[in-house]
């Protein structure tokens, strides 16, 4: 979970997580979204599959990237174990 929590803290990696959740993609339409070098959207790539937030596969000579839902869901039910149930129900009874 730290691994996750890790890869979750910086905002570019978030986006990528938002962007691969429309598809699968490889980095160079990935970085199409981005204003980074590839060295750097490749470290985010790294911290992210580290994490196991992202698969990756190759296509002949191409990597091509997809969210793990899985992981993602789990880290979501984890971080939502941090919040009190009074205060979940309190913002579903405010819906």
């Amino acid at each position: 979970m730290t691994e996750v929590l890790k890869a979750l803290s910086d905002p570019n990696r978030r986006k990528i997580l938002r962007v691969l959740g429309s598809g699968e993609l490889n980095a160079g339409d990935i970085g199409h979204n981005f204003d980074l070098t590839p060295p750097t959207l490749s470290h985010h790539l790294s911290v992210l599959k580290k994490a196991d937030l992202i698969r990756v596969r190759r296509d002949g000579t191409q990597l091509i990237y997809s969210l793990n839902t899985t992981v993602m869901q789990d880290a979501a039910a984890a971080i939502l174990d941090f919040i009190p149930q009074e205060k979940l129900q309190t913002k579903e009874e405010q819906s």
